[in-house]
């Protein structure tokens, strides 16, 4: 039986229809964006702080009829370093200054995370505290009969919100939002890269348990039932697919559109066309893997640099010259997330079985995710799709000519960053902390790692039980994942919207479980040996 969920078919959509919607699109953070209370404004920055104009720094590049072809022989030997993982090695001696100010910028980077807002809100705290009531049963009960405190935290894993860390029982949208001083709240990037996993609040990890489709549509409609107007991100979801699945999100799309409507020098140009948009699911990376990898994102075709960091806040509202001056705020963003530690797995381990699968992983796995432990090592290189044959539709997503105007971008330093535009392929990302980074595959369509090391037992569909709220007893250590519920259709009964958002069904574009069958030449002795070392990372 296929899914009752409509199809999203590839298709272009007008620019007069999206260019109001810019601001609720840039709201939709699917990777790195910051906000936070407070209006960022020219008067919060010095202009000492202030980088170069655009002219003169694109008066450093060489004039190019093609941002690939007349790239200088060190822009091209970076692309090819990218794509085998040759990449040069930075020294690592620091002085104490240096270490001092590295230090003071994560600081700075985290403050802002959590105090600055660079996008308007998403709703007020009534609305928040209030979203209960359109619950079905039994939960609109549950949630009646709670005192405040119980009746948050009920809100929050309804939608996969993680709490503040510092304040776990707090009232609030948690982690991934807070007040902006006028009793409303803003996102910032920590509602798609942070989670809760066997009971520990990780910050920089994905977060499988976002329902930002239902978060919406229930925000919205409390908002239609009192008379409240709506936000742009409520209208944006009328015109977009936010997530058609709980825990990915269509964030690659929502870059794609902010960065059509912005000339080379991110000044906003609405007579720019919007390429043809095909819209998918994405399940987010983990953040602390960022400082192992040369470029960004699952292709690797961008640069690895603060301002691509910056495409999210790309709204209307922000002109160039603002975007310009939040630059060395994103630079000290980008050196907290590389400051990030992987966690450690929170359950036993049996370390004679780990040891013998740190040998077959050593001998199987290594020459494409890197070494681990003393002494070990990772190289980022791109895996061609005809040899990984995980699902293409992300790769396809993004058009040669987008890539291409990434790269004459300031977006690149106008070229002096590498960017891959034909990357080919996806990455084969370190492994760090994985144990807390299910979902796997860069679509997130397939549940542990067990299923991910037994290709031919991957479920079609698969379901993340109603109540999960990522607590020790809903985690799988044996299988190391979520526990979920294996199914070769969709349920006979109907299911009303968020329902069909648990279940996430392979079939359907952009969420194939296929590729990546590497571990079917190992034996099952072998591939239990590398489940156990793969919790050690």
């Amino acid at each position: 039986m296929r899914s009752r969920i409509p199809d999203r078919r590839r298709g272009l959509i007008s620019l007069a229809d999206l260019v109001p919607l810019l601001v609720a699109i840039a709201v939709i953070v699917a990777a790195f964006t910051a906000a936070m209370a407070g209006e960022g404004s020219a008067k919060d920055q010095s202009p000492a702080t202030l980088p170069a104009s655009p002219a003169a720094e694109q008066s450093a590049v060489p004039a190019a009829s093609s941002p690939v072809t007349s790239l200088p022989n060190a822009r091209q030997t970076r692309i090819e370093q990218a794509r085998t993982g040759q990449t040069e090695q930075a020294g690592t001696d620091q002085t104490d200054a240096a270490k001092g100010e590295d230090a003071a910028a994560v600081q700075r980077g985290y403050h802002n995370l959590r105090q600055r807002a660079y996008l308007p809100p998403d709703f007020d705290a009534d609305t928040f505290s209030q979203l209960w009531t359109l619950w079905p049963e039994p939960a609109r009960t549950l949630a009646s009969e709670s005192d405040e405190v119980t009746r948050h935290r009920l809100i929050r894993q309804q939608y996969g919100l993680p709490p503040d860390p510092e304040h776990p029982e707090a009232t609030g949208p948690g982690l991934a939002y807070v007040p902006r001083g006028d009793g409303s709240f803003a996102m910032n990037c920590m509602a798609c890269h942070s989670n809760v996993v066997a009971g520990k609040i990780i910050p920089g990890a994905p977060n499988s348990l976002f329902a930002l489709q239902s978060l919406v549509e229930d925000t919205r409609l409390l908002k239609l039932t009192r008379g409240r107007r709506l936000s742009h991100l409520d209208l944006a979801a009328l015109k977009l697919p936010l997530g058609t699945t709980n825990g990915t999100t269509n964030a690659v799309i929502f870059g794609v559109i902010l960065e059509a409507v912005r000339d080379q020098h991110m000044k906003f140009d609405p007579s720019r066309p919007i390429p043809p948009l095909l819209h998918h699911d994405m399940d987010a990376p983990p953040l602390w893997n960022v400082k192992r990898k040369s470029s960004l994102y699952c292709d690797g075709f961008a640069p690895k640099n603060h301002r691509m960091l910056m495409q999210f806040i790309l709204v209307k509202q922000n002109s160039a010259e603002q975007v310009r001056k939040w630059e060395p705020e994103f630079r000290d963003l980008l050196a907290w997330i590389e400051s990030l530690e992987p966690p450690r797995y929170p359950f036993p381990v049996d370390e004679d079985l780990a040891a013998t699968g740190a040998e077959v992983f050593q001998a199987h796995c290594s020459r494409c995710h890197g070494s681990y432990g003393e002494g070990g090592s990772y190289r980022q290189q791109t895996i061609p799709l005809e040899v990984v044959g995980t699902d293409p539709v992300r790769l396809n997503s993004l058009s040669q000519p987008h890539r291409e105007w990434v790269s004459g971008s300031w977006m690149s330093r106008y070229g002096q960053d590498a960017v891959d535009t034909d990357p080919g392929g996806y990455i084969a990302p370190p492994l760090n902390g994985l144990w807390a980074t299910a979902p796997y595959l860069h679509n997130g369509s397939v549940p542990t790692l067990w299923h991910l090391l037994h290709p031919d037992q991957r479920p079609v569909v698969w379901e993340r039980p109603a109540g999960d709220a990522g607590r020790v007893e809903d985690y799988d250590p044996a299988r190391v994942g979520p526990k979920v519920v294996e199914h070769d259709n969709l349920p006979e009964r109907t299911l009303i919207p968020r329902e069909q958002r648990r279940f996430f069904d392979t079939r359907r574009r952009g969420k194939s479980a296929a590729g990546h069958t590497f571990p079917a030449e190992l034996t099952e002795p072998e591939k239990q040996a590398v489940l156990e070392y793969l919790k050690t990372l």
